[in-house]
């Protein structure tokens, strides 16, 4: 049986306190204090996520903080800025008692040893429910050098990191699909569901070589659909140079039509980018050199919009291009 819920003040000092880096305060003030080093500007982004609709009821608390922290990694990834600190802030219900609130805490501490960020504040309120959670998460980048998604101009490639669907993929197994699925593909999408994979290091590399960079949150075609409104461009992908995982590679050769669902699926939290073709022995040299896969997948042209196409060439009608909350 879970132990009581400890009231807001015991939370902050029991668990989020000994997250807190020196600009925390030992979160004993109501703010925090941040440096910025000459030449250099901060990065700031926001994601919430919420029960039942970003993880499921039954996911392992370590894991849901994980992911909520590392969903805005994703972001600074995508500006080419290096994590430095986040703030939290939760509204869980009263039912949740302290060894929840420990292993979520636990889940926080192992990412921040891995991804170099520590706490610098929030919140902790009550709430009926569903539970919710949300990060600000604060980055650095040279003056400069960040990446837009304004960027990108007729003639560029475009490419995206590791491989696109899987997290879909991993939601719908848990919730019963895919019953031939073997165990160890069945777990390796569903880990990509519930822990992603922030391309820091390889936002890092892509300063100053991308032209244009989002994450894949929303969806693929949707997240260049982004790119292609604030860059005034229009983008063509091949639906076939999708990169897909050995995991979700039997899906597809069983149903060939859900490569146009993985393309709109979301929640992959990859790069997607555009490039000068000149940068492609550059961008090849970062697959190699950081062991994660990086696949042209189309190009940008004058006009509007982001479309699939297939193997002829031929335009492939899409109903939804992404996730839409609203």
């Amino acid at each position: 049986m879970a132990r009581e819920a400890p009231d807001e003040f015991q939370r902050i000092r029991r668990f989020y306190a000994p997250l807190a880096g020196p600009g925390g305060l030992g979160l004993l003030d109501d703010a925090a204090l941040v440096d910025c080093r000459g030449g250099w500007q901060l990065v700031v982004t926001a994601d919430a996520i919420v029960e039942g609709v970003h993880y499921l009821p039954e996911d392992p608390p370590d894991l849901v903080a994980r992911k909520l922290l590392r969903v805005n990694l994703s972001d600074l990834a995508a500006m080419g800025a290096r994590p430095l600190h986040y703030l939290l802030t939760t509204a869980l219900p009263a039912a949740v008692g302290a060894d929840w609130i420990a292993e979520f805490a636990r889940g926080l501490e192992e990412d921040q040893r891995q991804f170099g960020v520590d706490l610098l504040g929030g919140d902790s309120v009550a709430t009926p429910g569903p539970a919710s959670f949300s990060l600000p998460a604060i980055g650095e980048v040279a003056v400069g050098r960040e990446v837009r998604r304004s960027g990108a101009q007729p003639g560029d490639l475009v490419w995206v990191s590791g491989t696109v669907g899987d997290a879909f993929l991993g939601l719908q197994a848990l919730r019963g699909a895919y019953p031939e699925l073997a165990p160890e593909h069945r777990a390796t999408l569903i880990a990509r569901f519930q822990v992603p994979d922030p391309r820091v290091e390889l936002g890092l590399r892509l300063a100053g070589i991308a032209h244009a960079m989002v994450d894949v949150s929303d969806g693929l075609l949707a997240d260049l659909g982004h790119i292609c409104e604030t860059s005034h461009v229009a983008a063509v992908v091949e639906l076939e140079r999708l990169p897909l995982s050995s995991a979700a590679r039997p899906l597809a050769a069983a149903e060939p039509d859900i490569r146009l669902r993985l393309a709109t699926g979301g929640d992959d939290y990859e790069l997607l980018f555009t490039s000068s073709p000149d940068a492609t022995d550059t961008i090849s040299g970062f697959r190699a050199e950081l062991g994660v896969p990086i696949t042209m997948i189309g190009r940008i042209e004058a006009g509007a919009g982001a479309r699939l196409v297939d193997g002829a060439g031929q335009t492939i009608t899409v109903e939804a291009a992404g996730y839409r909350h609203f």
